[in-house]
């Protein structure tokens, strides 16, 4: 019955390493690696039958931050561990931002066995750490615009009332009316955009109601279509019709899918296709006190334009930045505000000559 019942432990143990979202590598006192879980070789790309036996210097070799826990533990015996500074280096993939603690294993009679080393993975803690920079950012920039713009209209206003006097007092034959005209464009060409200022600040909820995302994305990329008639771009559509009504402002997201659609299409210069899938966000899930998780829908667009280099990724959202050749600079900034107002968030990712994806995360809220 005992031994029927240490069968069952270990074979649960070994359940729960196999399923665990964390890292794990066991060390022995001679320092070889003597179990190295699914989720280790997810992590490092490395195979546990390339790894055991292997010792664990030459395993993380180069990676002093890891290497300097392991040799800590092995000569103090104490756990210890690192929350910030560790990227781990793969063979064919970037790093990945890490935390890692080590502590030791002790055996029945008090002495040191070995080691366990044990690593979570941040690279989605960052992602949600910099949506959370960027929107806490556009939201001082948006109070400081807003300031501005209130201060800009009332002159603004008077510049305009003079020149349509000026205009009603010219003759019809007289050139200067042509002067007079652009005047007036000019001035209802600036005041439009700092009214986009102005919204950028403008605390107005949004009026949930249930939004099909579906038929919002499907009746955008038909218009788009339309408008990019000229052009050789293919637009695509794969929609997860599994996906019901979600909470949201029908005419705000309306808004923001335009945008990021829109803004697709003129990153691709002469040919190339334009991709929107919608699907669960399995990785991420919205928590609020006394509440159950909610999961996130994520809405990705997707082009073979361009691209955008690493410097440039971080500006997009930074208002009157843009990188085409006509444009306020205020499209993806408004984006970021329609995200943060329906408690979700954005991310880009992009490479130059291969493309750009803006992935916009909703959470489900029932």
């Amino acid at each position: 019955m005992n031994a029927g019942r240490k069968d069952h432990d270990s074979q649960l143990y070994l359940r729960i390493l196999e399923n665990v979202d964390r890292a794990v590598v066991a060390i022995d006192h001679a320092g070889r690696i003597t179990l190295f879980n699914p989720t280790a070789q997810l992590y490092t790309g490395l195979s546990e039958r390339n790894s055991l036996g292997r010792h664990f210097e030459e395993l993380f070799s180069g990676q002093e931050a890891l290497l300097y826990l392991l040799h800590s533990v092995f000569s103090e015996g104490r756990s210890i561990s690192n929350d910030e500074n560790i990227y781990l280096r793969r063979p064919s993939a970037p790093p990945l931002p890490v935390s890692a603690s080590v502590s030791p294993i002790y055996g029945d009679e008090g002495s040191q066995e070995g080691v366990v080393l044990i690593i979570r993975d941040l690279s989605r803690v960052r992602e949600l750490e910099d949506a959370v920079r960027r929107s806490d950012r556009l939201s001082t920039l948006g109070t400081l615009a807003a300031g501005l713009a209130h201060e800009i209209k009332n002159p603004l206003g008077g510049i305009r009332g003079a020149a349509q006097l000026l205009a009603m007092e010219l003759p019809e034959e007289s050139p200067l009316l042509e002067y007079t005209g652009v005047m007036i464009k000019e001035v209802e060409r600036v005041n439009g955009i700092i009214e986009e200022l102005m919204d950028l600040s403008r605390p107005r909820a949004p009026e949930l109601t249930g939004v099909n995302l579906a038929k919002i994305l499907n009746d955008i990329v038909l218009f788009q279509k339309e408008a990019y008639r000229g052009k050789d771009i293919e637009f695509s559509l794969k929609l997860d019709p599994s996906i019901p009504p979600i909470p949201g402002d029908e005419n705000l997201l309306t808004r923001l899918f335009l945008n990021l659609i829109k803004n697709a299409g003129e990153a691709i210069e002469k040919k190339g296709r334009v991709q929107v899938v919608t699907k669960v966000a399995s990785e991420y899930h919205l928590t609020e006190p006394g509440k159950r998780p909610a999961p996130l829908i994520v809405v990705e667009v997707r082009d073979s334009g361009r691209g955008l280099a690493a410097e440039e990724i971080d500006r997009v959202f930074t208002p009157f930045y843009t990188t085409k050749s006509r444009g306020s600079g205020l499209g993806l900034a408004t984006c970021q505000k329609i995200v943060s107002e329906h408690r979700g968030f954005l991310k880009v990712s992009s490479h130059p000559g291969k493309g750009t994806v803006f992935a916009v995360f909703l959470p489900f809220l029932r």
